[in-house]
């Protein structure tokens, strides 16, 4: 998994106040939870860009005062109107505990139903899974050649070793649908 280095200043003062007066310097106001105490620092609004704005899942290395600290970014918070980057939660994490982070799907392949007049639908772009931080994978590669005319791989389909997927064995990862001019096909003949 790709690490990606961030600086951050920690805060001394925090509430509403200090919050607002943090946003007009072009900061973001972050906390990190579960190594003990919350610490809670600010990093510039510029350099989240490559982190968040990206379809990649990044490890960070967040580079604080006190000494760096690996973590993953757990939740995000944007203005509704405006977009612009609010609070950020990050979540320190050890290299013998699992963590669940979701991971996006990329399919390989030409499916079978698609040269017969399908079309290929990915229906689930990312999926949960629980892993230790040394195996997480950087994406899960999904081959599609066999996939028919009317077929689907679902969770329940897949197998991996080094890591468990969270999501349930329904969950619908891609399909091959009939399209209307294959069916029209189809139906006059």
């Amino acid at each position: 998994m790709q690490v990606f280095e961030l600086k951050g200043e920690v805060r001394k003062d925090v509430g509403k106040k200090a919050t607002k007066a943090v946003r007009r310097e072009a900061m973001v106001p972050c906390v990190l939870y579960g190594g003990g105490d919350n610490v809670h620092f600010m990093v510039k609004d510029r350099d989240l860009k490559n982190l968040i704005y990206t379809p990649k899942v990044y490890l960070v290395k967040l580079n604080l005062t006190e000494g760096s600290r690996m973590c993953v970014m757990r939740e995000i918070q944007f203005h509704p109107v405006t977009d612009k980057i609010l609070h950020i939660d990050f979540y320190e994490i050890n290299d013998e505990k699992p963590v669940v982070m979701e991971i996006p799907v990329k399919t390989t392949g030409h499916a079978v139903g698609v040269q017969a007049g399908g079309k290929l639908v990915v229906i689930t772009r990312k999926l949960k899974v629980r892993a230790l931080p040394k195996d997480m994978p950087d994406e899960l590669t999904i081959d599609v050649t066999s996939l028919g005319v009317g077929k689907s791989i679902k969770v329940q389909d897949l197998t991996f070793t080094d890591f468990d997927i969270e999501n349930a064995k329904s969950v619908v990862i891609a399909q091959v649908k009939l399209t209307r001019a294959a069916r029209a096909a189809q139906s006059a003949s």
